[in-house]
């Protein structure tokens, strides 16, 4: 697959999954504790989106890795809250168990990613 191929490839399943997460926190009615899980996970997961957007558009090897570094953090951040959103009885694991696996997959192709840019 080409770098252009991959870029869009990734642009789309990263704001996809921004999107998808958005809708289903949206179903569920409000409480404070339910408030900080929903706005953690919105965060992390749209900026997973935003940060993949700036890897490609990096002006240097260096600026690439770095934004790279923060999808990385971010993916990950957002596995953890759906997880915490989940556990906590918010919503059922079975209604984010796609969200779940895209960002475990976004997860494992950007640490991949990153492992070949630190070469």
């Amino acid at each position: 697959m080409k770098q252009d191929e991959f870029n869009e490839l990734f642009r789309n399943r990263t704001k996809t999954l921004a999107l998808q997460v958005i809708t289903l926190l949206g179903e569920l009615k409000y409480s404070d504790a339910l408030g900080t899980i929903r706005k953690q996970l919105i965060r992390s997961a749209t900026s997973t989106a935003a940060n993949f957007r700036a890897v490609c558009r990096a002006r240097s090897e260096k600026e690439r890795f770095s934004k790279l570094c923060i999808v990385v953090e971010e993916a990950d951040e957002t596995l953890f809250w759906i997880e915490m959103l989940t556990d906590a009885g918010f919503i059922s694991k079975e209604k984010m168990t796609d969200c779940y696996k895209e960002a475990e997959e976004i997860l494992k192709v950007m640490a991949a990613y990153k492992k070949k840019l630190q070469r």
